[in-house]
C-alpha cells in the first residue's frame, strides 16, 4: 500500500507564502476601508442636508443645520422665530472622518422655498489624509465633488 501526502517541509513553505501574501494585502485592505468610510459620511452628510431641504418645503418652515464639530454631529432644527425644535442629530464620531469648518461657518439655513441662506462648501477628510467636498449652493442643492 502506497501513502501520498506532504512533508513537513511543503506545509511551511505553503504557510510561508500564505503569510507574505497576506502581508502585503492587508495595507491595501485598511486603505480601501478608509476610502470607502469618507465615502460613506459623505454621502450620509450630503443625504443629511437634502432631508433639511426636503423638510423645509415640506412643513413650511425654516430648517437649520448645525455642524457641531467638537461632538462630530450634525443637528437637525425646526425654527419658529427665536424658538428651535429639535429633529434629529447624526454623528459620524466613531467613523475615523474629520468635518473642516463649512466656508459660511456652522450653520446652514434652509427655507421654505428650498433655497440656502448662503451657499457652503463642507471639507471630510479620513485619517489617511484623503478628501471630499459637499456644496450646498444658494438654491438649496445639495452636490458631492
Amino acid at each position: 500500500m502506497k501513502q501520498e501526502g506532504h512533508t513537513l517541509m511543503e506545509l511551511m513553505v505553503g504557510l510561508a507564502i500564505t503569510g507574505i501574501i497576506s502581508a502585503l494585502a492587508i495595507p491595501n485592505f485598511l486603505t480601501l476601508n478608509s476610502s470607502e468610510q469618507i465615502h460613506s459620511v459623505t454621502e450620509e452628510v450630503a443625504s443629511e442636508l437634502r432631508l433639511a431641504r426636503q423638510l423645509a418645503m415640506a412643513h413650511r418652515d425654516r430648517v437649520r443645520i448645525t455642524f457641531d464639530l467638537e461632538q462630530q454631529a450634525l443637528v437637525s432644527q425646526f425654527v419658529n422665530g427665536l424658538e428651535a425644535t429639535l429633529h434629529h442629530v447624526y454623528r459620524y464620531a466613531d467613523k475615523e472622518v474629520a468635518i473642516d469648518e463649512p466656508s459660511a461657518g456652522l450653520e446652514i439655513l434652509f427655507h421654505p422655498s428650498g433655497r440656502s441662506a448662503t451657499a457652503t462648501t463642507i471639507h471630510l477628510r479620513n485619517t489617511k489624509g484623503q478628501t471630499q467636498t459637499v456644496t450646498v449652493g444658494i438654491t438649496g442643492r445639495v452636490s458631492i465633488l
